[in-house]
């Protein structure tokens, strides 16, 4: 008897803190001849239109959902009075509908149960470790015309000018000239290769003799070198669910798929697959 009482009583709690949860979504917001529209619907109608209220501005989302809502409602009404739901395209409409959305839900529940903090973590951490380090480097560089102006350049930065004040005063880069000639950190892959090649090979604080590229000469100096580092765990998260998720839902309908006997009948019957040829005996 107890139990019993504790029991009921466990059902009681979970009902009560439940309630308020259930009653905010069912909460009537507006009526339309005599036909409620509810937060629940509000919620629905928000995910459906998507792109639609993307592009409108966050006081004026909602009003544009109930506006649709209310003009749904009345549609609604007057496609029951046409008896449209008593057509047969309606119920084929309808059956197909009803499969697609119960998919939807079936494989959202299913990637949110693979999606969890210790897959998460356990997928970075079998990445990370199986990357291998990739070397970047810190350089600035002026841009300009013509090799004699390179050497020009160069010349000025052997006898002490600072770079960045140069780079500022000469380099034709658009981006980086204001910068002192600041490129910040990248790997080989981001620059042309007769610029990585050169970059690359500096030590710390070293300046290049002239370099041609397509787009025009360089002088280069290295600020620093290093290893990339890794993102960090919480940086990537995102993707990492977003993965697992995808994965989930693909791994589930191509199971589904194997289990399953498909029959196409809008198509001439496949030639059966010729029997396997035995395996010829390992010798002794």
């Amino acid at each position: 008897m107890k139990s019993s009482r504790l029991g009921m009583l466990s059902l009681g709690l979970v009902a009560l803190i439940a309630a308020p949860a259930f009653a905010q979504a069912d909460k009537v917001i507006a009526k339309v001849d005599g036909m409620n529209i509810t937060e629940r619907e509000i919620a629905l109608a928000t995910e459906d239109l998507g792109e639609r209220l993307a592009q409108l501005p966050d006081e004026r989302k909602r009003d544009e959902v109930v506006n649709y809502l209310v003009d749904l409602k009345l549609g609604a009404k007057a496609a029951a009075a046409a008896k449209i739901a008593d057509t047969p395209d309606f119920a084929a409409r309808l059956a197909y509908f009803r499969e697609k959305i119960m998919l939807d839900q079936y494989l959202t529940a299913e990637a949110k149960k693979a999606a969890t903090p210790e897959a998460a973590k356990k997928l970075y951490d079998e990445t990370t470790k199986a990357l291998a380090p990739e070397e970047e480097v810190n350089a600035r560089h002026i841009l300009v015309e013509d090799e004699a102006q390179a050497k020009a350049v160069a010349e000025r930065l052997k006898k002490g000018e600072d770079f960045a004040k140069v780079a500022a005063e000469l380099s034709k880069d658009p981006g980086s000239g204001k910068e002192g000639g600041s490129l910040g950190w990248f790997t080989k892959d981001r620059m042309v290769p007769e610029f990585a090649e050169v970059a690359f090979k500096l030590a710390k604080g070293q300046v290049s003799d002239p370099v041609k590229s397509q787009f025009g000469w360089h002088v280069i100096k290295l600020e620093d070198k290093r290893n990339k580092p890794l993102p960090d765990f919480a940086s990537v998260k995102p993707q990492i669910d977003q993965y697992l998720e995808r994965k989930a839902q693909q791994d589930m309908i191509v199971s589904l798929r194997e289990k399953a006997k498909v029959e196409r009948l809008d198509q001439p019957a496949a030639p059966a697959a010729p029997a396997p040829v035995p395996a010829e005996p390992k010798k002794p």
